[in-house]
């Protein structure tokens, strides 16, 4: 009798254990399946992401911060004239729109040295900060990136100085700046296309900014003050339903640059592209992702 309860006590064992056997791989397979669905899954987002001909690129929801794109978007690089979407914005932190100054032959000077595009200011002329930065963003007006940076350091190294400290206030961690127009001066300093979507979203903040870096023509009147000036912005995204600015850029050692914005249903996005073999591929780039991302139910 002790011995058929043993053995009796014995098969029970053996059953429960072979129960839980089945349920642990039962779990184990579950987990599997689970797994693989979660691989799936991201690796059929990977797959539908477009391909982007550039060396970085990002974009990002301005409002929560979503990540919807992003390709070597902390590898620190030259980012050319993408760098005055900084000047303006450390500009209009101590500047009214209203301000007005004046432009040196120092001003004219520097900006006809080494092939910078230029806003074609004259010594003399007295304008007001909203045109110098419609001089700034549209013709990428290096001649206007020094007078701005020279009146408002007050001197160029000082505000430099301040654009690294707006930096850092805005959480750019991978951004080095050394000079206010991003020309290859001391190798031209340095940022990341997920840095520079930061400072676009700064910049698209700032009501002023946001319609200066967003217009596509302006023109200045002769004044007793001035002479005329007719603008045209670089950036042929603008031409796009939806689209904002922000700043196109180019230097050989950085390729064809581009921080850009979109808005579409209330929903603000921001995108940089840098290092595009070409200027048309950075636009269509940047296009291209804005379409994605709206494809995407975003």
């Amino acid at each position: 009798m002790r011995l058929a309860n043993r053995l009796s006590h014995a098969l029970l064992g053996l059953a429960v254990t072979a129960g839980a056997m089945t349920a642990g791989a039962g779990a184990a397979q579950a987990t599997s399946v689970a797994t693989t669905d979660a691989a799936t899954q991201s690796q059929h987002s990977v797959t539908d992401a477009p391909a982007v001909p550039s060396r970085a690129a990002y974009l990002m929801d301005a409002q929560s911060g979503e990540v919807h794109f992003s390709k070597e978007a902390d590898s620190r690089r030259p980012v050319a004239s993408i760098t005055k979407a900084m000047t303006a914005y450390t500009v209009l932190k101590q500047a009214k729109p209203t301000d007005k100054v004046k432009v040196t032959a120092e001003d004219v000077e520097y900006a006809a040295q080494g092939g910078a595009s230029v806003a074609g200011l004259r010594a003399g002329d007295t304008l007001t900060v909203e045109d110098l930065l419609y001089g700034l963003m549209l013709p990428s007006g290096a001649d206007a990136a020094h007078t701005l940076a020279r009146a408002y350091g007050p001197s160029v190294p000082k505000f430099v100085a301040e654009m690294n400290a707006t930096a850092r206030e805005l959480g750019m961690k991978n951004t080095h700046y050394v000079n206010a127009d991003g020309m290859p001066y001391r190798g031209g300093g340095y940022s990341t296309a997920r840095d520079q979507a930061l400072l676009a979203k700064a910049v698209l903040n700032d009501k002023t900014l946001k319609e200066v870096t967003s217009t596509r023509y302006h023109s200045v009147d002769a004044t007793s003050q001035h002479g005329s000036y007719a603008w045209k912005n670089t950036n042929r995204l603008l031409a796009n339903p939806g689209t904002l600015g922000v700043k196109t850029g180019y230097t050989r050692a950085a390729g064809y640059t581009l921080a850009f914005g979109a808005e579409h249903d209330g929903e603000r996005l921001v995108g940089v592209i840098l290092g595009a073999p070409n200027s048309g591929l950075r636009f269509d780039a940047a296009q291209t992702l804005l379409d994605w991302a709206a494809a995407q139910g975003r």
